[in-house]
């Protein structure tokens, strides 16, 4: 089981920060001068995304109430808990019974789960329409038993961030990893690095930007040499990568929290991002860090070339820390005229220390009666479940300098009531520009709003439901919906939405039908295509499936079925014909594999999204054949994401597949 950062930081929460609570206010003149110029993260607002909330149900290899409670076997309840407060849940589409009381408002008290795609989707829509700019994916110790939820997790990050314009990149935590060392170089280049062809994925400097937490840190969670340190990070910089170090907040100044002779660590890093959770609780300490050490360690970053990201948190619901976003906004100001590179928000969906900035109830209306969790109008002054949101996009305004300076906090923590109510107008003349098979192509007229539109949702339209496809930025007016089924009617609207959260009316429906699918009973459709995994054994990744070389090959880890293998058709192809092989050699002896065959013309991540091509059976694989298996189905299948899932093989423990080659009708 994951734990929170903040178990990790009491003794450095005992030792007070040094200087004077009383602060100048006077403004330096924008960022400092900054070691690289406006990228991925450089001028940019980041959150740390946790994705880390199972609910049993959800399909999710782990399989439990994952951090929501301390025996993930049993649901939520007031006596198994592992949250501070409850989220709002009115945008999410799917919530799992708890065993809490219901709402005070009476409705069921429902959880999300950060594996359905849907809850990722949720999340990446809100970081574009309240402009934040990049998620930092958690990835904790993945060589264990959460590892294949957590390998899914990235895959359905990539999908959300590719979908809604939002950047993410992944931040490993090195937090009771002792193995790190040698572990996080085979992550990375076996599987992480994968997701850095990704359109979404952030760069900065022009190099793929990973972050490692941890490092320095003083005590036994983060018990790592300066030499083990020194050789990860040089090793990623050697991969290409810009380095972010998640570091101790002491890291220059020295103290209890951080181990000493460890600068040269510190400074290898391209960006440091020293830790705030649990050492400031009120806007005096953060005036008193800003003298102490921000001052200080903006100077030393500049001196040194490396970029500087602070953190920003809106402090713990449950403490009552927040004061309805004053806490937050004094520490946006500080940061601000520090001259910080970028900032950081810890975090986004912190649920369990409470320190989250996603949609969070709002009042006791909104939590369970029995749980004893606070709202957001804890101090008394009532605050939209999203003002925090609204606050960060604020925040990052006046990091790009979009409005000035200020300690004036500038938003307002409820929108209605003298707020901004008025909704936009519904987007015009929503018409179709063109499709093929697998995609088709939307343009309309822009929206007006009398504080300005901050974007627009795509929607699917089928009978009464409408589903959120993506979004886009409020000076984009076009939108291609892909992944779609070849020779199929679609039906599309689209709304626009302001800073306040108003929605627009629906545009006009527009309909198109996608062309005839392209399948060839010839040609491999699944040659070269991408490929994803639940999981693989050395080197033994999923690419070699469909590299077109008979002697390479996929293989699972041992012992631990059920295992899958995946590839992308590139669009929605009808599918008549699969064939398997493994290696010809006859050192690869008869074996019989129990498999399935499942495809999805919607999304690779969200296994809802799945019909059944074919029911599990036995397929014997002998090498005086070939070795080849040929599976035919009845009749052809429109699909675009192709699965196979294995529950046995009697040659050996995993899953084995050499080829996977995919044709048409």
């Amino acid at each position: 089981m994951g734990v929170t950062r903040r178990v990790f930081l009491q003794a450095a929460i005992a030792v007070g920060a040094a200087g004077s609570i009383g602060v100048a206010e006077t403004a330096t003149a924008g960022r400092a001068s900054a070691a690289s110029a406006v990228g991925d993260v450089v001028g940019k607002i980041t959150v740390g995304y946790q994705g880390w909330f199972a609910c049993i149900g959800d399909g999710a290899p782990i399989n439990g109430w994952w951090h929501w409670t301390q025996n993930w076997g049993q649901p939520p309840s007031p006596s198994n808990t592992g949250i501070k407060c409850w989220p709002d849940m009115r945008d999410y589409t799917h919530g799992y019974q708890t065993s809490y009381a219901n709402l005070g408002n009476g409705q069921p008290a429902t959880l999300f789960s950060s594996y359905d795609q849907q809850t990722v989707d949720t999340h990446f829509q809100w970081m574009k329409q309240y402009g934040i700019d990049t998620a930092a994916l958690q990835r904790f110790n993945p060589t264990g038993g959460e590892g294949p939820t957590r390998d899914a997790m990235a895959a359905k990050v990539r999908s959300a961030a590719e979908s809604h314009g939002v950047k993410f990149y992944i931040m490993y935590d090195v937090s009771g990893w002792t193995t790190m060392q040698s572990e996080i170089k085979a992550d990375w280049t076996n599987k992480m690095k994968a997701h850095t062809a990704s359109s979404a994925y952030a760069t900065q400097n022009g190099e793929p930007v990973v972050c490692i937490w941890g490092f320095g840190f003083n005590d036994n969670n983060h018990p790592f040499s300066t030499d083990a340190c020194l050789d990860v990070i040089n090793w990623l910089k050697s991969q290409g990568c810009y380095v972010i170090g998640g570091v101790p907040r002491e890291w220059r100044v020295g103290g209890a929290g951080t181990r000493t002779g460890y600068l040269d660590v510190y400074h290898a890093f391209n960006m440091l991002s020293p830790w705030m959770v649990g050492a400031i609780g009120n806007a005096g300490d953060s005036d008193s860090i800003y003298n102490s050490i921000n001052v200080g360690d903006q100077a030393d970053c500049n001196a040194h070339g490396v970029d500087y990201q602070p953190c920003v948190l809106p402090g713990d619901v449950s403490g009552r820390q927040r004061v309805h976003g004053d806490f937050m906004w004094r520490q946006f100001y500080n940061m601000v005229r520090v001259g910080a590179q970028g900032i950081y928000i810890s975090m986004f969906d912190e649920f369990n220390e409470g320190n989250q900035i996603a949609k969070t109830a709002e009042s006791q209306a909104w939590t369970p009666t029995n749980s004893g969790f606070l709202a957001l109008d804890e101090d008394g002054t009532a605050c939209s479940s999203d003002y925090y949101l609204r606050l960060t996009g604020d925040g990052g305004r006046m990091l790009k300098g979009q409005i000035a300076l200020t300690a004036t906090r500038p938003t307002q923590p409820v929108v209605s009531g003298g707020g901004d109510t008025s909704a936009p107008t519904a987007p015009g003349s929503l018409h179709v520009t063109g499709h093929t098979s697998g995609s088709v192509s939307l343009a309309w007229t822009a929206s007006t709003d009398n504080v300005g539109v901050t974007g627009y949702r795509i929607r699917r339209i089928s009978g009464s439901t409408a589903t959120v496809l993506g979004s886009v930025g409020a000076g984009t007016t076009a939108y291609t919906a892909t992944g779609l089924a070849a020779a199929t009617a679609y039906t599309f609207d689209v709304q626009a939405l302001d800073a306040a959260g108003n929605v627009s009316g629906s545009s006009n429906q527009a309909a198109a039908t996608t062309d005839a699918g392209s399948g060839s009973s010839t040609t491999d459709l699944a040659l070269n295509r991408a490929t994803s995994e639940s999981s693989h054994t050395q080197s033994y990744g999923s690419a070699n499936a469909t590299d077109g070389d008979p002697n390479s090959y996929w293989e699972s880890v041992n012992s631990a079925f059920p295992q899958w293998l995946q590839v992308d058709l590139g669009s929605a192809v009808g599918v008549k014909r699969i064939v398997l092989t493994l290696p010809p050699a006859t050192a690869w002896a008869t074996r019989t594999q129990t498999l399935s065959v499942q495809g999805s013309v919607q999304s690779g991540t969200d296994t809802s999204t799945f019909s059944q091509l074919l029911a599990s059976a036995g397929y014997t694989f002998n090498p005086a054949s070939g070795n080849t298996v040929t599976l035919t189905l009845s009749t052809a299948a429109t699909t675009r994401y192709l699965r196979l899932t294995f529950t046995a093989n009697t040659g050996w423990p995993a899953g084995q597949l050499s080829g996977l080659q995919v044709y048409g009708a």
